[in-house]
């Protein structure tokens, strides 16, 4: 007898990519690969869970999240999102990493499918398999700048398709999708009767005037598209694990079967930081923001100076998504190789699919400038020597 259920043993092998690869690496290196903010939490928040905490917000709260936490979502996204949702409509999650696991195991069952749209967040993947689903990879074309077109995912619907997974803004290309794409996204889900679960982390990461457009915001979504966020990157909380979904309110019962099964609930003090940093100052977040194009300015503008790469200007996210293939490298290839040989961590392109392929994820995020400086003088030696 197995001792095992066939959720682990006939599913992927949980993959960290070159993470992995680095933390088993024997000497100092540079990390880009991973997306972690290389700001502090800001003060504020900090305080106010300090004050919680001090106050004696350390018992059993509201299994779906604080009720005025709630409220202040729901009218974060009536004001930035154009949503029109309720405090009853959103559940308070430990990152947008469980309010994704709690959406597929929900809506999902299994001989389900879900489809993908390539290069994909890896972690996605394997939690449609961990809910027993199959899912379905869309490619998008590196060519036309991965954009979404409908003529590209269309064929991948079936009569088994229950939800499209989209990323906006989009880890790892840094697209942020227009109207006119996230329509053709909309059409389908509802000429279908699809699910949309969206992933929206890097939702206020945006540069050079670009706006991200939650897809639920479209006409006939509301009712069919689960939305999640979290403090995790803009407000350099990773480490918190704090995050939130809105969903149709007959969603809610389902998915908190997940949650309170999970959790109970999310840690109680570390909420009133999370309300701090929706109603506190916008200021620090404005400030980190721009620290962040700063350092993306500085990479891309240090890659394309690179013999074999090119580089576009991402719209949002923390990451660069340069083009190598001119080097005549594979990705995967030259990750290894920047590693072992420029002592320089960043990810292949392949890493989220073949549609990847070519590419490296590079994190400006993740560090100083000047440390982004060392990174790129080691990068241009050795793109310089192939």
């Amino acid at each position: 007898m197995s001792r095992f259920a066939r959720r682990v043993t006939q599913t992927s092998e949980k993959d960290f990519g070159m993470f992995a690869r680095a933390m088993a690496h024997d000497g100092p290196l540079i990390h880009l690969e991973l997306g972690r903010p290389v700001d502090d939490t800001p003060d504020h928040i900090k305080q106010a869970t300090i004050d919680a905490l001090r106050a004696g917000a350390v018992h059993y709260s509201d299994l779906q999240g604080l009720p005025e936490l709630r409220t202040a979502l729901a009218g974060k996204l009536a004001r930035e999102n154009d949503m029109a949702v309720t405090a009853e409509q959103i559940l308070v999650t430990n990152g947008l990493t469980h309010a994704s696991f709690a959406a597929f195991l929900a809506l999902l069952d299994e001989g389900d499918e879900a489809i993908l749209l390539e290069p994909y967040y890896p972690q996605h993947l394997g939690k449609i398999e961990l809910a027993g689903a199959t899912p379905v990879i869309a490619p998008l074309d590196a060519a036309d700048g991965f954009r979404i077109r409908r003529a590209l995912i269309e064929p991948h619907v079936t009569a088994a398709t229950r939800m499209i997974v989209l990323v906006n803004p989009c880890n790892p290309t840094g697209r942020v999708y227009s109207r006119e794409e996230l329509q053709q996204i909309a059409d389908l889900a509802i000429e279908h009767d699809l699910v949309v679960l969206t992933d929206e982390v890097y939702e206020q990461i945006v540069f050079d005037g670009a706006r991200h457009i939650s897809i639920a915001s479209l006409p006939g979504m509301a009712e069919r598209t689960v939305t999640m966020q979290a403090f995790t990157k803009a407000y350099a909380m990773d480490g918190w694990r704090v995050g939130y979904l809105a969903a149709p309110a007959d969603f809610i019962a389902p998915l908190m079967k997940i949650t309170t099964s999970e959790v109970t609930h999310v840690n109680t003090f570390i909420q009133h930081g999370a309300l701090a940093a929706v109603t506190g100052p916008a200021e620090p977040l404005a400030e980190m923001i721009a620290g962040d194009k700063a350092r993306r300015d500085l990479v891309v503008g240090r890659l394309n100076q690179m013999p074999g790469v090119t580089c576009p200007a991402p719209e949002g996210t923390i990451y660069a998504f340069p083009d190598i293939s001119a080097t005549g490298l594979g990705a995967r290839e030259a990750a290894l190789r920047l590693m072992a040989e420029a002592g320089v961590v960043v990810e292949a392109g392949s890493f989220y699919g073949p549609a990847g392929e070519g590419h490296l994820r590079v994190c400006f995020g993740a560090q100083p400038e000047e440390v982004l400086v060392e990174a790129m003088d080691r990068l241009q030696a050795f793109f310089n020597a192939l």
